[in-house]
């Protein structure tokens, strides 16, 4: 009896905890790799992003832009193939938005909208700006294309202490589409998102989350 007490008051604290911190980003699906109806660029994406993994079976890698070729701690650039590719972070200022608490205690939402990216709690940068030009014309990145993308994570280190990234620029192999990948492993809801580049023109993004649970 005591057995099923104590698996039962586990239970409730579980769903408790659970219910404390819904997340509200769950049912925000329409930029999601599911819900990509582009097939050609859907299957360039699943050759390199976790939520295509099921889908790359049988596909060759695409051509990678060369390893970043700077890198600090709030910038990476990437380089190669008459590609250069830029993103940087800024500090981000709690006064300078509108954040929205469920229960006084976690952040669900910044300036009215869902965000990525420390989720629950209040980020501690923000993506400043991506700048990329192609054969040295400069390709516009509108800010709402990664205003709600928080902590980004450009390099980290391996095991025996060397300095990679998970991050990454492709180019598909008719040439018409650059794909600017980033990934941010996170302890509760990590995203990846991929900015699409097609014609040296910004045509979408591809965003999810939940990953490596």
């Amino acid at each position: 009896m005591r057995i099923v007490l104590c698996f039962f008051l586990v239970c409730c604290c579980i769903i408790s905890v659970a219910q404390d911190f819904p997340d509200t980003r769950i049912n925000n699906k329409r930029e999601a790799f599911s819900r990509m109806a582009e097939k050609d660029i859907r299957g360039d994406i699943s050759t390199f992003t976790i939520a295509g993994i099921d889908e790359r079976i049988g596909k060759a890698p695409l051509k990678k832009v060369v390893p970043p070729v700077n890198f600090g701690t709030n910038f990476i650039t990437f380089e190669g193939n008459n590609v250069k590719v830029t993103i940087k972070a800024v500090p981000f200022e709690p006064s300078k938005h509108k954040l929205l608490y469920y229960d006084k205690k976690y952040l669900t939402k910044i300036d009215g909208k869902i965000y990525y990216g420390e989720y629950g709690t209040v980020p501690r940068y923000g993506i400043e700006s991506i700048t990329v030009t192609v054969d040295k014309d400069t390709v516009a990145i509108p800010a709402i294309a990664f205003a709600d993308l928080y902590s980004p994570a450009f390099t980290y280190r391996d095991g025996s202490g060397t300095v990679r990234t998970h991050n990454g620029v492709y180019l598909s192999n008719d040439g018409h589409n650059i794909y600017i990948y980033m990934q941010n492993p996170e302890t509760k809801g990590s995203y990846e998102v991929t900015w699409v580049i097609q014609d040296k023109k910004f045509l979408r993004r591809v965003v999810d989350t939940g990953l490596l649970q």
